[in-house]
């Protein structure tokens, strides 16, 4: 009887004398400089206006919780037709940089944003690209899997003389890069669902779609898959082999990270209501 008592003692003894703390060593990477650029023209809305913001933070490791925004840094954009140049401040010395007076991108021009931080250049080109304008937003009636998903239908016209790329944005970090490859000079539509979860129905949501280029297309559809919809947006945490269009002239071996993009982009908002 005393060596069955005794048993379990034992036993839990060689558990918690087998016990090992595994500390997992993860590699630290010198910061890079991640630039936000991508300007919106809202070329629908009279008058147009244009959110042109610059946002520059710099990459963090793994398991950092905190972005570091990235302040005093010198930041202009040249257009390339007249050098005329337009100033950005940070303001709010929150990171964002914007542009001292109004600034609205017009056709056919390039421009060439750049950042100066740190004692060294960074560069980067991009033209208005255009958009089209959405036919219709709606609510749905289908669902999928539970039958409480909510559905949103966009529709809008493909211009048949290009070759087109869109970027739809949700409110809540949703993106869906899409191409004409299939849908060329037609009217589409789409449907994208929403789960329960990431409704508070009624709700109004945001929706727009910008025209982007094929090279943003691809750059944007890597982002995604690798960092992900719903960690805060997609620049929030973007992964350190993914470059952008953004150089660095002074030491090219310190390659930035972000993308500078100019689209068209038409904006709506949608009431959703609960169904029965």
């Amino acid at each position: 009887m005393k060596n069955i008592k005794i048993l379990p003692v034992l036993l839990l003894l060689m558990f918690v004398n087998c016990e090992k703390v595994v500390e997992i060593d993860v590699a630290s990477i010198p910061p890079k400089l991640i630039i936000d650029a991508s300007f919106e023209v809202y070329f629908d809305e009279t008058p147009v206006t244009a959110k042109t913001n610059v946002k520059l933070t710099l990459s963090a490791d793994y398991f950092d919780t905190a972005i570091p925004a990235v302040l005093g840094a010198k930041v202009f954009v040249t257009n390339l037709n007249d050098i005329n140049i337009i100033n950005f401040l940070d303001t709010d010395e929150d990171g964002v940089y914007e542009p001292q007076s109004t600034f609205i991108p017009e056709d056919d021009i390039e421009y060439e944003l750049t950042v100066i931080y740190d004692n060294e250049t960074y560069k980067g080109k991009a033209t208005k690209v255009k958009s089209a304008k959405f036919i219709n937003v709606m609510q749905g009636d289908k669902t999928l899997f539970t039958g409480k998903e909510t559905e949103v239908i966009i529709e809008f016209s493909d211009d048949i003389n290009a070759e087109n790329f869109y970027l739809v944005h949700y409110t809540d970090n949703r993106y869906d890069a899409l191409e004409d490859r299939f849908f060329n000079g037609t009217e589409y539509n789409k449907s994208e669902f929403f789960d329960e979860d990431d409704l508070d129905l009624p709700e109004t949501i945001n929706i727009s779609m910008s025209g982007v280029t094929k090279e943003y297309f691809t750059y944007f559809r890597i982002l995604i898959n690798q960092s992900g919809e719903n960690s805060g947006g997609p620049f929030q945490s973007v992964p350190s082999s993914l470059l952008g269009n953004m150089i660095n002239t002074t030491n090219d071996s310190n390659f930035p990270l972000g993308y500078f993009h100019i689209s068209e982009t038409d904006i709506i908002n949608l009431d959703l209501v609960e169904k029965n």
